[in-house]
């Protein structure tokens, strides 16, 4: 007989998150976003700033959450992050009230960098080394390998 442990394997994606996970960080990243636009927060780091949810990544026991975001403009982006760190508490509470969940995730937040990486890689990309590299004409090919075969792995040669 088998033991008690399931041999069935989850389902994840390539960053590891099961399904159930991205559907409950997607329904909060919606919750969290309406809750700021509602001007809920009465911290005055938060009065002129305009928190964007980019992401939330939930743990697999969803009792811990991570809640990425950007100020608008990226202005006072840390004194935004520390604000609504302060107001986890309060910002756990609204989002029961809206998600049906057996526990509500503790929430972290982070300042989303991905913004930054996307402009340095778009920097990058319009250096003039590299406009000259992908302007340059591509040799044209006979087709094979250097090994002499074609690209469907066929033997030319003979």
């Amino acid at each position: 007989m088998a033991s008690g442990k399931s041999s069935r394997k989850r389902s994840s994606t390539t960053q590891g998150q099961s399904q159930r996970q991205l559907r409950v960080g997607e329904e909060m990243r919606h919750v969290l976003a309406r809750i700021f636009d509602r001007g809920e927060l009465r911290d005055p780091a938060l009065q002129d700033a305009s928190p964007t949810v980019t992401e939330v990544r939930i743990a697999p026991d969803l009792k811990h959450a991570t809640v990425f975001v950007m100020p608008l403009g990226g202005k006072n982006a840390p004194e935004v992050v520390a604000a609504l760190r302060r107001a986890s508490g309060y910002l756990r509470m609204a989002m029961a009230r809206e998600i049906d969940l057996r526990v509500a995730p503790m929430l972290g937040f982070e300042l989303d960098a991905s913004f930054e990486y996307a402009s340095k890689i778009d920097a990058l990309l319009h250096r003039e080394e590299v406009q000259r590299d992908l302007a340059a004409p591509v040799p044209e090919s006979d087709d094979t390998d250097p090994d002499g075969t074609a690209p469907d792995g066929k033997d030319i040669g003979a």
